[in-house]
């Protein structure tokens, strides 16, 4: 009934009666649990959405809507506080921890929407990878696969496999190194990546908090729009669509493309076609300080490494480590290496990076590069090889995790197929807190980057 459906063609039948919220909730959990891939959800809160959906109902019905998205359905990367259930963070070593006692705040600011929350989506353990491996929860399956098993892009990886599979019309993710951007990509729908504190971060569990950020998963930028009001408790979208003939793209000749698959390059050069063909001004530069980010932490080590074993210290160090995924404690035991003055010299030169890309930018510019540089690769070669692992993530990390560093906003949106049949992803990205800017502008490029996708 409800498969593919956009936040946008839900609110129709929504508010004009035809759609029931306790119908539409019903039909979701019962999608849901009869979906061939267990592992997309970690589990329901079936109790709490037939509440929250028999009150959108109730409202609507007596004129008392709480606007567009009230009574639809929302899920939750199993990161956030969800009032009488467990955070797990995709970790078994949480499950046994009590119940949240109150929501997160980008919780409880959808469910001021009306929004229906029907439960909490599987990711990589503790947000620590960009591809979606979870040994303990299972790894969802790529939906847009239609040959081999291939990974869902991480770490938001049950967020994105529930949006693409038409379970959910909206998940929401965190992003620290690419984890809204690269699922979104990997599966073929859109994924916006806020500036850091763009939503009020209390009741999320962490990974790097100079790095962390959230976003919505979902499958337009349209539904992204609306998904941002409601996330800073806005009561409608204050975004306008801008108009193509005054957009301008810069596109990096630093780092994203290297070792980019053909396919993946000829269907962004497509879209960048199609962008100039409607009038869009785009233009190219190297930007050193691209580079600059991956020697910085070839000296220093990686930010969010060093702030993740801050975090996890104590959890590594006893018995708990044993039995977390051994490809998570490898990687975030590479943060004992850095050392408190690593620690200031990468947030010194961050600050300059930072400032050193802005003014490298013409006004009102943004950069447009490949989400990631290739295609969703298979999971059995990525589990039998732990070097294979180790490479294919940090190449997958690679063009998104520019952004989180640089602290960009960015959207991907699906521009095409490269290998295999499997989505390619555009990223748009803009300076911190440049958000309003960047959704105005990809409401526009939207159109002429999917063409035909």
């Amino acid at each position: 009934m409800t498969n593919q459906k956009t936040l946008a063609s839900l609110a129709v039948l929504v508010q004009s009666g035809q759609l029931d919220p306790v119908a539409l909730t019903e039909d979701t959990l019962t999608r849901i649990e009869n979906h061939a891939d267990k592992s997309i959800f970690i589990g329901l809160t079936r109790d709490r959405a037939e509440r929250e959906a028999k009150a959108a109902s109730e409202r609507i019905s007596a004129g008392r809507s709480l606007g567009l998205l009230d009574g639809l359905p929302v899920a939750w990367k199993d990161l956030f506080d969800l009032a009488g259930s467990v955070t797990t963070a995709g970790s078994v070593v949480l499950k046994d921890n009590p119940p949240a006692a109150a929501d997160a705040a980008v919780v409880a600011a959808l469910g001021g929407a009306g929004m229906v929350s029907v439960g909490r989506t599987n990711m990589s353990e503790f947000a620590f990878s960009g591809l979606g491996v979870n040994p303990h929860y299972g790894t969802p399956r790529n939906p847009r696969s239609a040959d081999v098993q291939r990974i869902p892009g991480g770490s938001s990886s049950g967020s994105a496999a529930a949006v693409a599979a038409g379970l959910v019309p909206l998940a929401i993710g965190t992003d620290t190194g690419g984890s809204v951007r690269i699922p979104a990509a990997m599966t073929g729908i859109v994924g916006y990546k806020a500036t850091r504190g763009r939503y009020a971060m209390k009741g999320v569990f962490p990974l790097a908090q100079s790095l962390d950020s959230l976003g919505p998963l979902c499958h337009t930028v349209q539904d992204a729009v609306w998904a941002d009001a409601a996330m800073h408790s806005l009561t409608a979208p204050v975004i306008r669509r801008a108009e193509l003939a005054d957009l301008s793209l810069v596109i990096p000749e630093t780092i994203v493309f290297d070792e980019a698959e053909a396919e993946v390059v000829s269907v962004f050069e497509a879209a960048i076609k199609r962008l100039e063909a409607a009038g869009v001004r785009v233009r190219r530069q190297a930007f050193p300080s691209f580079a600059e980010i991956f020697d910085l932490t070839a000296r220093h080590g990686a930010l969010i490494t060093a702030e993740a074993y801050a975090l996890h210290r104590e959890r590594l160090a006893g018995p708990e480590a044993a039995r977390i995924d051994p490809r998570v404690v490898v990687r975030t035991r590479l943060g004992e290496k850095t050392t408190v003055s690593d620690y200031i010299a990468l947030l010194d030169v961050r600050d300059r990076l930072i400032h050193q890309t802005v003014e490298s930018l013409k006004p009102g510019e943004l950069i447009a590069h490949p989400t990631v540089p290739h295609v969703a690769p298979m999971v059995d070669p990525l589990l039998a090889n732990d070097d294979l692992f180790i490479k294919v993530n940090a190449k997958t990390l690679r063009n998104t995790s520019i952004g989180n560093f640089l602290d960009f906003c960015g959207v991907s949106i699906p521009c095409g197929t490269g290998a295999a049949g499997m989505p390619v992803g555009f990223l748009v990205s803009a300076p911190h807190h440049q958000d309003d800017r960047l959704l105005s502008a990809a409401l526009a490029l939207e159109a002429p980057i999917r063409g035909g996708a």
